[in-house]
């Protein structure tokens, strides 16, 4: 029965298939027809073939793979899109075959991950995080989007929104680190760069925001082993920034590796095709990570390929990236069931009008234009846009005796530490098109800078050996004072770059504590893609500069922010642990029956041999100048459940004799309600510019359905009762407070961290 139904349904799509398309009528109007007719069209085959990407190359080895067999299949209609491609010529002519040569013409899509620009490359994400400045964020993706698509590409993997609150991941560099409201910014931020205001304009790129479910609650911080969350974890902390990017209209998303409660995302149908797509309304491309409708298998919920592949596609997995699976096995899934081609024809329908929003359908060619390419790629106003974005991403954690700036008449510096000279690592992972030669580092910018500097490299972040150290010495001994660069190299961070230790690598400290015994005032320029325990350098340097891996123009910006040219005004997205046994140490923990006293004769939630708070707190950040906060004003003090709202205001003073950026944040609590609840939870911030002297007036607007929690019987629900309402400098640096009071009860829609408070600054006092 299952086979005559199956051959009456081919039967059916054979003889629609040579039934000519309405492409005649208005467009406007049809935009569904034609979608509907070209669906009507197709066979089972080239319909399976539009759920598949492929391997154009590999990401160091673009196009590679594009012989005269890959051509064939892209003849045959056996492919929908690519993956490790890139140029504007070479993708016109493999997408002149796609609608030239296929039988039904349908145009590929192209893709890469353009993670943190295409060959202007800037910060890593958890650098851009610790901007603080979703502006910075949005035009970096609007930037990397303008290169891109100028590069022959419709489709980044970009913006990684998992939230990471262990450090030993090596993806928290991908990410906006530990907190679901600056996570929600920076990702919604991105998704609008990427996209811009049409997606059918020839310099916009779909967002692929990635990886949806809980990748980054890894157990252990291991890449890819399983995430043990609840659901109230998952829904406030986990998902937000996934919301965030879907108020935003993220296109696509892709798939974790991972499991959630021992549920494969991939594979995870209440949660992708439930949550995502029916409780959402989300309705764009979901996309596999690499090969994981294939490692279906290896979780153990598939017994073949053929399982896996009607796994995916029960999930509303759309795309199977690299594995093969839904173009060798998924024919072979609805022969068994047919009951599964609805599903097939609403993957494909996805797919299709992900390329007409594109534009793919009125011209597959606007995005192979060679002249674009050469104009705008790696262009002068890109890199000044990546050496600004760089600035504002470096954060000042120790300033011990206002060592910095440096006086701009400084005599010797000795600058050592391999890193300083090491222009691949600026480049962080995921670098697209970056290319070393496009660099500059702190070592060539300080050079240029300073007319007596004297360098010597130490020790590596890798070698075993302390051969540089007597250099490294003689030359700090040399000098008037030690820059001295620290941390890891780009390859310590990244996919499958999870570290069992979060001390420095190598044999960095002994270099460390061998230029703190010369007794030179010491900077320590601190490199890498996630926090590290450092507490010796805590303790001993003079001056902490936080600088990630910047980008193609790290050197100047470093430079500049070590002479006061630029005023570090970052912020720390993800809090320092003093160990790495102290993690998972985020600020926003539940509060515990037996609160951590520093007292460690008392029992308390806290460990015996380390101190109760972290080394560097989650919004902690210096400056070269001061700030002041005043009173805090609300505009009412008791507001409705349902619908309420309340505005908050606050000056802000600069009170030191420098121009500063200080990002001003807003934290509550909600100190009783009926489950336990964070001790405080970020919920707005302003990165604003301050002259000396000058007064600012900040306003936050805040919206009852941002109180919300996840209730205990589930779903959102506002409370009654008092919310207690922070405005400081960080986390463990609360200037002011406020407690107002919400009435009556109603149930929420969102996730409270995915929704944006609205700020505004106005002018207060002039200097």
């Amino acid at each position: 029965m299952i086979r005559t139904l199956l051959a009456a349904c081919l039967a059916v799509a054979t003889v629609l298939a040579d039934t000519p398309p309405a492409w005649a009528q208005d467009e406007a109007a049809v935009q569904d027809t034609d979608i509907d007719a070209l669906l009507a069209r197709m066979t089972l085959d080239e319909k399976i073939g539009q759920l598949v990407q492929r391997m154009g190359g590999r990401s160091k080895s673009l196009n590679s793979r594009l012989g005269p067999e890959e051509l064939d299949k892209v003849r045959r209609g056996e492919v929908g899109s690519y993956l490790h491609v890139a140029g504007a010529e070479p993708l016109r002519e493999l997408q002149r075959v796609a609608v030239e040569e296929s039988r039904l013409g349908i145009p590929l899509l192209f893709s890469m991950d353009v993670v943190h620009g295409y060959r202007t490359i800037f910060p890593v994400p958890l650098a851009m995080a610790a901007s603080w400045d979703p502006d910075a964020a949005e035009r970096h993706a609007r930037i990397a989007a303008r290169e891109a698509s100028a590069a022959g590409l419709h489709w980044t993997f970009a913006p990684m929104v998992d939230i990471a609150r262990d450090p030993r991941w090596g993806r928290i560099v991908e990410g906006a680190g530990e907190d679901p409201y600056l996570g929600s910014r920076m990702a919604a931020a991105q998704v609008r760069g990427f996209q811009g205001d049409d997606l059918a304009e020839a310099d916009t790129i779909i967002a692929g925001t990635k990886h949806f479910g809980a990748y980054g609650a890894a157990e252990g911080g291991r890449d890819y082993a399983g995430a043990d969350v609840g659901e109230r974890t998952l829904r406030e902390t986990y998902l937000a920034p996934f919301r965030a990017a879907a108020e935003a209209g993220t296109a696509s998303y892709m798939t974790a590796f991972n499991a959630v409660d021992g549920v494969p995302t991939t594979g995870n149908a209440a949660l992708l095709r439930t949550t995502l797509r029916e409780e959402w309304g989300w309705n764009g491309l979901l996309l596999s990570d690499w090969r994981a409708v294939e490692e279906l298998m290896a979780h153990g919920v598939a017994g073949s390929r053929e399982d896996a592949a009607r796994l995916a596609l029960e999930a509303s997995v759309d795309m199977d990236m690299v594995a093969d699976v839904y173009a060798l096995d998924l024919k072979r899934a609805i022969e068994t069931d047919p009951g599964l081609i609805p599903l097939l024809d609403q993957a494909v329908r996805r797919v299709l009008e992900t390329k007409r929003k594109l534009g793919l359908f009125e011209d597959p060619y606007q995005y192979h234009d060679i002249a674009r390419e050469a104009e705008v790629i790696l262009s002068d106003l890109h890199r000044r846009a990546a050496r600004e974005i760089a600035q504002e991403s470096i954060v000042l954690l120790k300033n011990e005796g206002n060592v910095l700036p440096l006086a701009k008449d400084a005599k010797r510096i000795a600058l050592v530490g391999a890193l300083a000279d090491d222009a691949l690592s600026q480049l962080g992972s995921w670098r697209a098109q970056g290319r070393a030669e496009d660099v500059v580092t702190l070592r060539a910018a300080l050079e240029a800078a300073h007319s007596d500097v004297v360098f010597a490299s130490g020790t590596d972040t890798r070698a075993d050996d302390v051969q540089g150290l007597p250099e490294a010495v003689a030359a700090a001994e040399g000098a008037d004072l030690v820059v001295l660069a620290l941390g890891e190299d780009f390859d310590w961070s990244g996919e499958a770059r999870s570290r069992s230790s979060l001390e420095l690598p190598g044999r960095q400290r002994e270099l460390f504590e061998a230029l703190a015994a010369t007794g030179k005032p010491l900077v320590v320029v601190l490199m890498g893609g996630r926090p590290l325990a450092i507490p010796e350098v805590a303790e001993r340097a003079d001056a902490v500069l936080q600088t990630w891996l910047l980008g193609i123009e790290a050197g100047p910006a470093i430079v500049a922010t070590l002479f006061g040219e630029s005023n570090p005004g970052g912020k720390l997205p993800a809090s320092f642990p003093r160990a790495t046994g102290q993690v998972p140490v985020n600020y926003d923990h539940l509060p515990s029956g037996r609160p951590a006293d520093p007292d460690p004769s008392k029992d308390t939630a806290r460990y015996m041999d380390q101190p109760i708070t972290p080394l560097y707190a989650f919004g902690h950040g210096l400056s070269y100048t001061s700030f002041d906060y005043g009173e805090i004003v609300v505009d009412k003090n008791e507001i409705p459940a349902a619908g309420g709202s309340l505005t908050l205001t606050i000056p802000v003073t600069n009170s030191g004799p420098v121009r500063g950026d200080e990002v001003v944040q807003l934290y509550m609590r909600d100190p009783v309600a009926s489950v336990s609840r964070p001790v405080m939870q970020l919920r707005g911030f302003r990165r604003v510019g301050l002259r000396a002297g000058e007064t600012n007036i900040l306003t936050f607007t805040l919206e009852s359905e941002q109180f919300a929690l996840w209730a205990a019987e589930g779903g959102w629900k506002v409370e009654p009762g008092e919310i207690e309402l922070m405005v400081g400098a960080a986390s463990d640096d609360i200037r002011q407070r406020v407690t107002v009071r919400i009435s009556g009860e109603t149930a929420g829609t969102i996730a409270p961290a995915a929704i944006e408070t609205l700020s505004t600054v106005s002018a207060g006092v002039e200097p």
